[in-house]
């Protein structure tokens, strides 16, 4: 299993656009064979920066992910588009 944080920041003006994007990559992120959680957060201090939280079966499932017309449509060419920043953590549970 892979398991990932992406974290977003938008400038206030693009906070609806970013909204909009998100509503069309969750239901098709989850739709993907090897999507085991897909879940976007707003982070309640900052309502200017999400947090995507995704599990997926294996490499070949994120690969997949990245390469679909979804991500490539609302992900590559719309959110990081009007991001300020965006960061990727690659996590691991702690304990079993």
């Amino acid at each position: 299993m892979i398991a990932l944080n992406v974290i977003y920041s938008f400038p206030p003006e693009k906070i609806d656009e970013a909204i909009g994007y998100f509503e069309q990559m969750q239901p098709a992120s989850r739709a993907e064979p090897g999507c085991l959680f897909y879940t976007v957060y707003r982070d309640s201090d900052d309502p200017n920066t999400f947090v995507i939280h995704e599990q997926w079966k294996d490499q070949a499932a994120l690969e997949a992910h990245g390469a679909s017309a979804h991500m490539q449509r609302y992900g590559i060419n719309g959110l990081r588009k009007i991001a300020l920043s965006r960061a990727v953590n690659r996590i691991e549970p702690l304990l079993p």
